[in-house]
């Protein structure tokens, strides 16, 4: 019998990573796992639809909807700069430019929102949303562990919008080749591993609405090249 773990995070990560596919219970090991009241995960951008698809609560889920109506407030930060947005006390001010988002969450009873970045390579997938109704700080650990999570997200996310994009014309030893030779070629470039890498081009041919085959070669060719940013580590020219 597998010992069950003491460690929040671990329990948190293991909650995520044998969620079955239950993109609408993700939300909730963050809450879980952090001194936070409730969490919210939403996909945005040109890759997969604007959509708050987990939230442990109502007022997290208004939090979210909000942002999206507003187009502003800290997960539109946190994606755009690749990097976690931190509020620890709202009552304090802050520096953020906000405003209209501010003041439409004044009566929710928040007092620290924070939010975190879902990534995956080059791809800005959404972010995940916390809030807790007293100020309070997360950790630089708990930080670090809460960019641990999001990834698992990102993946999780990444891997449930491709599931059914069947591309025809690769199951040849020709076309496997190429893409084997990609994915090398990704790999070196974001120092990623191989699984990541194949999963990038995966990604890259559902949001353009082509075949693997076709990224793969304009991979070989140069025409598409995968870099990392130095701030973030991940990004794409």
């Amino acid at each position: 019998m597998t010992e069950m773990s003491n460690d929040p995070f671990q329990v948190a990560s293991d909650a995520l990573t044998h969620s079955a596919g239950q993109i609408s219970d993700l939300a909730r090991p963050f809450v879980r796992f952090l001194p936070v009241s409730g969490a919210s995960i939403s996909t945005f951008g040109s890759f997969l639809g604007a959509e708050t698809i987990s939230a442990t609560d109502a007022r997290a889920g208004r939090v979210d909807e909000l942002q999206f109506d507003l187009g502003e407030g800290p997960c539109w930060d946190a994606v755009l700069n690749r990097r976690p947005v931190l509020e620890p006390d709202l009552s304090a001010g802050i520096s953020a430019s906000w405003p209209a988002f501010l003041e439409a969450i004044q009566h929710e009873g928040i007092g620290a929102i924070f939010a975190f970045p879902l990534l995956f390579g080059p791809l800005e997938i959404g972010a995940v949303d916390l809030y807790s109704v007293a100020p309070v700080s997360l950790s630089v650990e708990q930080q670090r562990q809460t960019l641990a999570l999001s990834a698992i997200v990102s993946r999780i996310l990444l891997r449930n919008a491709i599931t059914n994009d069947d591309t025809p014309g690769e199951t040849t030893t020709f076309s496997r080749r190429l893409i084997h030779q990609a994915t090398g070629m990704v790999l070196a470039q974001l120092g990623t591993t191989p699984e990541d890498a194949h999963l990038i081009i995966r990604a890259r041919a559902y949001a353009e609405n082509r075949s693997m085959l076709d990224v793969a070669q304009d991979i070989i060719e140069r025409r598409i090249r995968f870099t990392a940013l130095p701030e973030s580590g991940e990004g794409t020219s």
